[in-house]
């Protein structure tokens, strides 16, 4: 796995052109992989086109059992897998051996996941039959968060759907892309699955490909809303999973420590680099003041530092973009609100960003009204409900969010009204291949996971037949 080639029909290829992979944990290069060029990303498409025909052929319980496959040859080399994440990535080895079991569980229960034929009518006056059918070949463009199981999330349904895919990973973590590139290679005929990498600058070539017919994107809305624009022309499908600003809501009644813990893990899992993180919180106003305690505290503990080093907690910011961004809401933070925990970027090499808690903000802040993606919490006192429920959907955004309490009927009932595509009681990020995934407002296009994520990369046909 140390030679990171593109897939192209099959073959594990050179770029044209090749692009060095920063450690965002040092700031430094530590490989060289292929970098594709324009006639390499069409080269892509036209092996997606060949070998889709005939996979889709194949029969419903091969292709299952190709996922199998995949999923086998991923867990046999999770040790790596999991060492890469970390290396491209930053987040630490813990997790990213969390990702790399996760990315083999998806696989596992795509493999179980079907769309039967659904018979309408079989009677004396006719036969209607709703099928569905592989769309032809699917563009899948990831971010640099998940890149080994988002990449899965779109290889998986994709395939399964008797599809062929490009895949195109982030520019800054391409490296474990090209490693299931390389299993891939081994499982699937020539041209289904096909891995290219680039520089940001082949995204509007594959998704404005006239044999390109479905698009899944996972990443920012400002560059979801792009791709959609792309994709007008030739109505191709699409999939957009795109940014969040989650809200938790606290309410009086729960226990302030383990409620602090709980909501402390969901906001910086991967140095808040989740789109389902808890952006923001609102602490009622009779346990705010404690809240706000617990959480800086927590956060003071933190240990930041290389995911390779044995007890870190908290990684580097992924790449220096990102890492300026952050640094930006740290400057509104502490011209907006009162920072009890952290503040200010480590002076280290690389890109850490020490653990942050703001308290004394409101909405109508950067802080609070943008997503961070980044290690930083602010915390919005709130002691009326129905206010409380009108801020947290006062946003563009609504991917998820949650509600904590230790009255879960109470909890729910208010849950039932966050206008998010996923809302969770005394929980977050909770989240499962077989639990549809969708976003509110410009969080999202479309839903991924379970049945209904699989029908996504399908063509929905009636067969109407009078007799």
């Amino acid at each position: 796995m140390a030679d990171y080639k593109l897939l192209i029909g099959g073959d594990l290829v050179d770029g044209d052109l090749q692009m060095e992979v920063v450690n965002p944990a040092t700031g430094a290069p530590f490989v060289t992989v292929a970098r594709a060029s324009p006639e390499q990303a069409d080269q892509a498409i036209a092996a997606a086109k060949a070998g889709q025909p005939g996979w889709a052929a194949v029969p419903y319980a091969d292709r299952q059992g190709k996922l199998v496959a995949l999923a086998d040859a991923i867990a046999a080399n999770a040790h790596d897998l999991a060492r890469l994440l970390t290396l491209e990535q930053g987040k630490p080895l813990p997790e990213a051996q969390g990702e790399v079991a996760w990315t083999e569980g998806f696989l596992r229960h795509y493999a179980t996941l079907d769309l039967p034929d659904r018979i309408i009518q079989d009677d004396d006056a006719g036969y209607i039959a709703v099928k569905h059918r592989p769309l032809g070949v699917v563009v899948g463009i990831i971010a640099w968060n998940f890149p080994l199981l988002v990449a899965c999330w779109k290889i998986g349904p994709a395939v399964l759907a008797g599809n062929a895919i490009v895949l195109k990973p982030a520019p800054t973590t391409p490296v474990t892309a090209l490693a299931l590139g390389a299993l891939c290679r081994d499982i699937f005929p020539a041209g289904v699955v096909n891995i290219i990498t680039d520089a940001n600058d082949l995204g509007p070539q594959l998704t404005a490909h006239p044999d390109v017919a479905k698009i899944g994107f996972t990443g920012s809305t400002a560059t979801g809303k792009r791709i959609a624009a792309g994709s007008a022309d030739g109505l191709k499908r699409v999939t957009l999973e795109l940014g969040g600003n989650d809200p938790a809501i606290v309410l009086e009644d729960v226990d302030v420590r383990e409620t602090a813990k709980a909501i402390f893990g969901n906001a910086f899992l991967n140095a808040g680099q989740v789109c389902l993180a808890v952006k923001r919180a609102y602490i009622h106003a009779d346990i705010y003041d404690a809240m706000c305690a617990e959480l800086a505290e927590l956060a003071q503990a933190a240990i930041v530092g290389d995911g390779l080093e044995q007890g870190t907690q908290i990684g580097p910011i992924q790449n220096a973009a990102q890492y300026e961004k952050v640094k930006g809401f740290l400057d509104a933070a502490r011209a907006d609100g009162t920072i009890v925990a952290g503040g200010q970027a480590m002076e280290r090499a690389g890109y850490f960003i020490a653990p942050t808690i703001v308290r004394d903000v409101t909405d109508g802040m950067k802080i609070v009204d943008e997503e961070q993606f980044g290690p930083i919490l602010p915390l919005i006192k709130f002691d009326d409900v129905e206010d409380v429920i009108a801020r947290a959907n006062a946003s563009d955004y609504g991917l998820g969010g949650s509600v904590w309490s230790a009255d879960v009927d109470r909890a729910a009932a208010i849950a039932a009204r966050i206008e998010s595509g996923q809302v969770w009681v005394n929980q977050h990020i909770a989240i499962g291949p077989h639990i549809p995934m969708a976003g509110f407002k410009q969080s999202g296009l479309g839903v991924e996971q379970a049945e209904e994520g699989l029908a996504e990369y399908s063509q929905l046909q009636v067969i109407n037949i009078k007799r």
